[in-house]
């Protein structure tokens, strides 16, 4: 070998060296022999180099895996006298191998299982039961090895096949897998067994190691082999004993539980659960709360949910099958554990309490399900859940509020496990919830001001909770039920009144806007509270708090409440917008001034402003003065901005110019929110201002600096004045068009084309002639941008390609689905014909699904609109030459990946465009598929007459599910 580039195996080799390496891998790969080289490396110890070795491993692991079918049989012989050699070396060496070598090699050991044990090599696992014995060295590797094949056949983890789309090779592998597993369970696996019990036998007590290996195998296997091989008296009661083992237990609990997880037989399910606790209780390992180890009581807590979780589905199949007593004796062994269910949900280690949901969000389903006799013994577990549930939702002492990490997201997740229990609880006894949450809220708020934050921050925070758990139609919970909507009314006053919203801490302040903005229907029936809440989001306590965090969200949920109080917002308007004047201007960069509010969190307060205008009772020329004086201050920093940036030459001040500008003409964008169409914007007497906006910011697209962030700003403000002001626009596109058709790149144009489709859809022949004037400057830029070379590995720049081929499909979607095909017809013979050309390569030669789909759609509309009798010249060949074999050949490509959603469409348009063009022609497409097209592709005569059946059925949906099962056929055939 070359042993020059082996150095560059080492983790502390330069780049050089590692470079090289990695070619000599890739050399190896390929080359027909150099694979004997490393199996004479493994098998005769040549390398002490323990990467070298793994290199090595590696190499064999790509022949086995790829090229073992073109190895001779003395060569396979060879793979797997090597593998037998070196796990015999490995009882003999001084030291054992690294784990990450044992693992590689287990790992080509199961390659070459599923590639041979039916075939050649019947007795793997006897041959090396034979060799290892009980040497723990050797029983090690057996049992990595027996974990690798149960990867290889189970494991769904593995991702066995690159080409999802070879549906014939996933199924291949599923028999192949059912047929290894079959074959195992007749031939070895009592045999198997028989050695992990001899392992756990003479290893427990000695080698703890091995034991929890050996426990993690029984696992694994248990899930599909033959319980009762496992589920027995000797088994189990080893098993048990290892529980009492501090170094065992984790590894037993978890194969208790893979154990009790095994499907079988309900009655046979109950009572071998049953028969388990009683041995774990006579244990003592109920008792949780003298058990300090956290870890084993999470791995505990899981067996608990699994066996609870287990006896559930036991007692749901008996009441199907109609055995009642049967049910009868599954409900009381339910109950019976329900004690050790609320210990552990409500332990203070949130892993053991999160194990342990499941089991109690269906035992809460259970009793929702049931009408039992004796629901209100029962009534004690809901209530003890609800409690749990309650002081579970609590935060503790050391959660960081200012730099959520790791620990907090899983505190975050585990509310929304509890969530879901809460939401399961109010379903079983809605009147009971909200009586707890009622009084948990009222005792809480009569004293917040000595009360700990977590605590009234989670009686806040389960009012909140009740408007999903308790839900209702457009979030109506002050009417209908009058003692839930009471109930609600009064925590709401409470919530308001009571003065919480001054409480010092972030996490309570944040919770009192989200509840008053969740429960915003209440302020419609006690509008006297509007001033008060009013006053909290735009004082101290909200808009203007010291933690950024909250004036964030407070914007946003301030925003909310505004849309959502409508016309109840009049008699504030004045005081409101004079109150949030200095939150709405612009920073410019050179002011050092450190801003409340991000401009991002600006956007919500002009849009709040314009919502508060555009919604007021004022008259047209009142809105129309107050609008303008919101605008007005934008539109003259940004002519001072936009003149700045022209003189600016430090490219930094460029960027924080260009941002400042982008950012005033966002707000202006946003203000326009309030309006839903021209109408409204004209009952407000607002055209006027925003064509002026327009006129101020259009400017900056011939800006020839940070032209990318200055032209996105400038777009987005198009797309809200295309709907706000329509035909009033349609001035100011074509220079607006041709200044961003400049110099453009890639991102530039596929965020232009949106603009253009809007435009087309919105107006369509109204803007034919400026359509037809540029469309090929516009496809010109596109084919330009396209063809533009780029390296090879450079992910980025192909995405962004990709991205604008389907912006540029996209478009001519729009135009031919918006009735102005003629815009394309018009350009010329050459042009018109290189656009369909674009077409054709766009649904079979990328491996883009959306894109393909596009390209269909609009070969289908094309076929449409020219395909008849009297359609342009020349397109009816087009149609047989190109079109046709473009529905046949997009789908048989290697890449059409029919495991991928969006290739289902796009398969299914490519369908509805061989309908078309059969509606369109007619009996002579049926000809052309049977005397020319199908029998070129070697298709059988007896498919292709099915083919043509199917294509000639009325109902579209049984051509498309015929497409979706045959397809494979014409790929066998062809």
């Amino acid at each position: 070998m070359d042993e020059q580039a082996l150095l560059g195996l080492n983790p502390n080799a330069d780049a050089d060296f590692r470079q090289r390496a990695l070619a000599y891998f890739e050399q190896l790969k390929i080359s027909q022999d150099a694979w004997q080289v490393c199996a004479e490396a493994l098998a005769q110890s040549i390398y002490s180099d323990d990467h070298i070795k793994f290199f090595c491993f590696q190499v064999l692991e790509h022949q086995v895996k790829f090229k073992y079918s073109e190895l001779t049989e003395v060569q396979q012989q060879l793979i797997r006298e090597t593998l037998i050699t070196w796990l015999q070396a490995q009882m003999l060496n001084p030291q054992p191998e690294k784990t990450f070598i044992r693992n590689k090699a287990a790992q080509v050991f199961a390659l070459l299982f599923v590639t041979e044990y039916l075939t050649k090599w019947p007795k793997f696992f006897f041959d090396i039961l034979s060799v290892v014995d009980l040497n723990p060295r050797g029983v090690d590797m057996y049992l990595r090895i027996l974990m690798a094949v149960d990867a290889e056949l189970v494991d769904r983890d593995v991702v066995h096949t690159s080409e999802a789309s070879y549906y014939y090779a996933l199924i291949f592998e599923a028999r192949r897998n059912t047929l290894l597993k079959d074959t195992m369970r007749e031939q070895c696996i009592p045999s198997l067994v028989e050695s992990w019990y001899q392992i756990l036998q003479n290893y427990q007590y000695n080698n703890s190691e091995l034991t929890c290996q050996c426990l993690e195998v029984v696992g694994a296997y248990v899930s599909w082999i033959d319980l009762s091989l496992i589920a027995n008296e000797r088994f189990i009661n080893m098993l048990l004993g290892h529980m009492s083992v501090e170094v065992l237990r984790e590894e037993a609990c978890d194969c208790l539980f893979e154990i009790v997880n095994k499907g079988m037989d309900p009655i046979d399910k109950t009572k071998l659960v049953e028969s388990l606790c009683q041995v774990l209780q006579s244990a003592g390992l109920f008792s949780i709360d003298q058990e300090d180890d956290v870890d084993f009581l999470a791995r505990f807590s899981k067996l608990v949910n699994g066996m609870g979780q287990a006896l559930i589905a036991s007692w749901t199949k008996l009441i199907k099958s109609g055995d009642m007593k049967s049910a009868q004796d599954a409900l009381q062994a339910i109950e019976a554990k329900v004690s050790l269910m609320l210990q552990l949900l409500i332990h203070e280690d949130d892993d053991i309490s999160s194990n342990i949901i499941g089991f109690c969000y269906d035992y809460l389903h259970i009793l929702k399900q049931a009408s039992m006799p004796d629901f209100y013994q029962q009534k004690a577990n809901v209530e003890a859940i609800m409690l749990a549930v309650m002081k579970k939702l609590t935060y503790d002492e050391e959660y960081n509020f200012e730099n959520e990490g790791e620990d907090e997201a899983m505190f975050v997740e585990y509310r929304k496990q509890l969530k879901l229990l809460l939401d399961r609880l109010a379903q079983v006894s809605p009147e009971l919830l909200l009586a707890s949450v009622r009084r948990v809220f009222n005792t809480t708020l009569q004293n917040w001001q000595t009360t700990r934050f977590m605590e009234v921050e989670v009686a806040i925070r389960l009012l909140y909770m009740l408007a999903e758990a308790l839900p209702v139609s457009h979030g109506a919970h002050f009417s209908g039920d009058v003692t839930k909507a009471t109930a609600l009314q009064d925590m709401m006053r409470t919530l308001v009144t009571s003065g919480v919203s001054a409480y010092q801490h972030t996490s309570v302040t944040l919770e009192f806007f989200e509840t008053v903005v969740r429960y915003e229907k209440f302020f419609a029936v006690e509008p006297q509270h509007i001033p008060t809440v009013l006053m909290a989001f735009l004082d101290h306590r909200g808009l203007r708090h010291s933690s950024p965090k909250v004036r964030s969200r407070t914007a946003y949920l301030f925003s909310r409440f505004v849309k959502s109080l409508n016309k109840q917002m009049n008699p504030f308007i004045e005081d409101v917008l004079n109150r949030i004047q200095d939150l709405l201007e612009l920073s410019p960069p050179e002011n050092g001034y450190q801003a409340l509010l991000s401009s991002d969190d600006q956007l919500f307060i002009y849009e709040t402003a314009g919502v508060l205008i555009v919604n007021s009772e004022y008259s047209a020329e009142r809105k129309q003065a107050l609008m303008r004086n919101l605008l007005t201050p934008l539109m003259e920093k940004f002519k001072v901005l936009l003149e700045k940036l022209m003189m600016a030459q430090d490219e930094d001040r460029q960027m924080a110019l260009a941002d400042c500008l982008n950012h005033a003409v966002g707000f202006a964008s946003r203000t326009s929110k309030a309006f839903s169409n021209k109408q409204t914007v004209k009952q407000c007497g607002c055209s006027e201002v925003y064509l002026d906006c327009l006129q101020t910011f259009l400017p900056a697209l011939s800006c020839p600096l940070q032209k990318e962030v200055l032209r996105s700003g400038v777009r987005t403000f198009l797309h809200r004045m295309i709907i706000c002001l329509e035909e009033e626009v349609l001035p100011f596109i074509p220079s607006a068009s041709e200044h961003m058709l400049k110099d453009c790149e890639a991102k530039d144009l596929q965020e232009f084309i949106p603009l253009i489709n809007q435009i087309t859809a919105k107006f369509k022949t109204q803007v034919s002639p400026f359509l037809q004037q540029m469309f090929m400057p516009l496809l010109h830029a596109i084919f330009e941008v396209l063809l533009l070379p780029a390296e090879d590995n450079d992910q980025s720049a192909a995405l962004e390609k990709q991205m604008l081929r389907r912006s540029y499909f996209a478009f001519l979607q729009t135009v031919t689905g918006s009735g102005m095909s003629e815009v394309i017809a018009n350009q010329g013979a050459e042009n018109v014909e290189r656009v369909l050309f674009t077409v054709i390569q766009g649904a079979v030669d990328y491996p883009d699904p959306i894109a393909q789909k596009t390209c269909f759609i609009i070969l289908s509309k094309l076929v449409e609109l020219w395909g008849g009798k009297d359609g342009p010249v020349g397109f009816a060949d087009f149609v047989y030459k190109h079109i046709v074999p473009a529905c046949f050949l997009a789908p048989l490509k290697q890449t059409f990946d029919l495991a991928d959603a969006q290739t289902v469409l796009a398969l299914s348009e490519c369908a509805v465009t061989l309908k078309t063009i059969h509606l369109k022609r007619g009996p002579e497409c049926i000809q052309y598929l049977q005397q020319d097209y199908l029998p070129s592709l070697q298709v059988a005569p007896e498919i292709i007459q099915e083919f043509c059946q199917a294509l000639q059925q009325p109902d579209a949906k049984v051509f498309k599910n015929y497409l979706k099962v045959k397809i494979f056929f014409f790929f066998i055939e062809s």
